[in-house]
């Protein structure tokens, strides 16, 4: 027994020290690009060291916000990303409570035909999406920014995945009540399923906010920039200066670290009930 639990012990603290420096390597890029955007602007740097070295400042962050488009592009991607997930969330679950709980012709086929969507990469539908949505004259507007993204057929098969594993008994006792889909759809499934949803909202909130392609094909006007193809206009070419895109970089990521923060139960929780399903 005592072995066993060497074995045990040994083994937790291998697990939490690759764990550690695990995270040291994923966070050293964000406290690079930090330290990066606390320096002045015209300080020299020498070595990798003088990118942390003091003195520090904090007036690069209003001087971005103010000098430049970069508030512009903040509203931007917020209201891409917003939006974007709001649609995504509702036409996701909508359609998975479809395939997962109601009955129809080729309702198989139907799923078979979102998995299939799943080994297509983006890359490979970018020329045709953009040739539909310029024909459509939704170039350099909000809605081809943001419409092109809501159909996710790896949200939609998360959702259905989630809903398969919900009691029938209590959609049967809603129906023997006199409710029908809509009210199952809004009572039983959205409130079960908010830690799925959580995790959805997130994956695609980040997914749009950090989408670089498909704005970059679809904007031109400066006006109309998200932050990830607003962000590179930053760099000089004559003179490369990392403090002021970094500076930005930092206000862009703000978003990101607050729904981590602020969801991160319910995406643990949906990914565990997740594996606990399989």
């Amino acid at each position: 027994m005592r072995a066993k639990k060497r074995k045990q012990n040994a083994g937790s603290v291998i697990l939490a020290i690759v764990s550690l420096l695990l995270a040291a390597i994923m966070l050293l890029p964000i406290v690079w690009a930090f330290f990066c955007s606390i320096q002045n602007e015209s300080k020299q740097f020498a070595s990798i060291w003088d990118w942390f070295k003091p003195p520090y400042t904090l007036i690069n962050y209003p001087n971005v916000m103010a000098g430049t488009s970069v508030f512009t592009w903040f509203g931007n991607s917020l209201l891409v990303s917003v939006v974007g997930t709001v649609l995504t969330v509702i036409l996701s679950t909508l359609a998975a409570y479809a395939i997962a709980k109601m009955q129809f012709p080729g309702k198989k086929a139907v799923y078979f035909y979102f998995m299939l969507g799943l080994m297509v990469p983006a890359e490979a539908t970018i020329v045709p999406l953009f040739i539909e949505v310029n024909n459509m004259h939704l170039i350099n507007t909000y809605a081809g920014l943001i419409l092109p993204g809501v159909a996710n057929a790896m949200m939609l098969v998360i959702a259905v995945s989630f809903f398969q594993g919900l009691p029938d008994a209590l959609f049967e006792a809603v129906r023997l009540d006199g409710g029908g889909d809509v009210t199952i759809y809004a009572k039983i499934v959205l409130p079960l399923s908010k830690p799925i949803i959580s995790t959805i909202a997130l994956m695609t909130f980040l997914g749009c906010w950090n989408n670089y392609l498909w704005p970059l094909l679809c904007v031109f006007d400066d006006s109309m920039f998200t932050l990830p193809i607003g962000i590179p206009t930053l760099m000089s070419i004559e003179r490369p200066n990392y403090v002021i895109p970094m500076t930005a970089n930092m206000i862009a990521s703000i978003p990101a670290i607050i729904l981590y923060l602020v969801f991160e139960r319910q995406i643990v929780q949906g990914i565990s009930m997740e594996g606990i399903k399989e």
